[in-house]
C-alpha cells in the first residue's frame, strides 16, 4: 500500500494509491492515530498536489556516515561503533515539487537522497526483534545541507533550515520489503549518482532500534537512513531529483531568495 498525503483546495487528507493506477481512494482521519478506513470518495492522482506524506509532530532524527564500502553481509554482528545523531526540525520538511530555498548565509549546500522510515507508535527501547511493529513504513529524504555551517560545532543550523528536508512522495507500507536491498539513484541536471542500502553498516531495523534507547519515539516521526553516495552540490534553477523504484521518486526545484 502506497499512503500519500494531498491537497485538493481543502484541507489536507490522506488517501492510499491504488496498486498500478493514479486512483486515490480517500481514508477518514490519519491513519497515524486512527485505523485505515476509506471514507467513500476517489480522486485522481493529476487532479491534487501531494504533500510531504507525514508532518513530523515531534523530531526528524538524521544518521551521519552510515554507509561502508563493502556489502554488509546478512545476518552478520552490528559494528560497534554507533552512527552519529543529529535533529531536522519538523519546519524543515516540505513534499514533492516545493522549493529548496537555499538559505542567504550559505554558498555551499548539497542534496543527499536517503531511504527514511516513518514511525507508527510509541516507542522507547525497543528490541531488535520488536521494530517492525512500530514501524508505519517507508519513503525518501532528501538531506539537504548547508556544508559551510557543518563548522564543528552542532549540526542543526547547516541541516535544518527552513525546506531542508523534503519527504515524498508517498509512504510504502510492504512488510515484505527488502530495506537491505534496495538501489538509490540521483541526479541534477547532466549529474548522476547510485547506490545501495545494502552498503549500510548499522541496518534499518538496528537504527530503529538504536534510536529508541536514546529518546522516546513517536507516531509520525521520522528516521532518515544515512547517505550511500547519493548527493552533490545544488544551486539555484537546478531541479534535484531521486528515486528508489521500490518506493519512488522525489523532485524539487532549487530557488534562492
Amino acid at each position: 500500500m502506497r499512503i500519500v498525503r494531498f491537497s485538493d483546495g481543502e484541507s489536507p487528507r490522506y488517501g492510499a494509491l491504488e496498486e498500478g493506477s493514479s486512483r486515490i481512494v480517500v481514508l477518514k482521519g490519519d491513519p497515524l492515530f486512527s485505523e485505515i478506513e476509506p471514507d467513500g470518495r476517489i480522486v485522481e492522482l493529476e487532479e491534487v498536489r501531494l504533500l510531504s506524506p507525514v508532518i513530523p509532530r515531534s523530531k526528524v532524527i538524521g544518521i551521519g556516515t552510515n554507509f561502508g564500502e563493502e556489502v554488509r553481509v546478512p545476518g552478520s554482528s552490528e559494528p560497534e561503533t554507533m552512527p552519529p545523531i543529529f535533529m531536522k526540525t519538523n519546519t524543515s520538511v516540505i513534499g514533492p515539487d516545493d522549493p529548496i530555498v537555499l538559505p542567504k548565509w550559505s554558498q555551499d549546500v548539497i542534496y543527499e537522497g536517503e531511504l527514511a522510515v516513518v514511525i507508527k507508535s510509541l516507542a522507547k527501547d525497543v528490541p531488535l526483534d520488536e521494530v517492525d511493529q512500530v514501524i508505519l513504513g517507508y519513503t525518501l529524504c532528501n538531506d539537504v545541507t548547508a556544508r559551510d555551517a557543518m563548522d564543528g560545532g552542532p549540526w542543526l543550523k547547516g541541516k535544518s533550515f527552513d525546506t531542508a528536508c523534503p519527504l515524498g512522495p508517498w509512504i510504502v507500507v510492504d512488510p515484505e520489503l527488502d530495506v537491505q536491498n534496495l538501489v538509490i539513484s540521483g541526479s541534477v541536471g547532466d549529474a548522476h549518482t547510485t547506490g545501495s542500502t545494502a552498503y549500510m553498516l548499522h541496518t534499518v531495523r538496528e537504527l530503529v532500534a538504536y534510536c529508541s534507547t536514546l529518546f522516546t519515539l513517536l507516531p509520525g516521526d521520522v528516521i532518515t537512513t544515512g547517505c550511500p553516495g547519493v548527493s552533490g552540490p545544488i544551486e539555484a534553477g537546478d531541479t534535484v531529483s531521486f528515486e528508489i523504484p521500490e518506493i519512488g521518486r522525489l523532485t524539487n526545484p532549487v530557488i534562492r531568495r
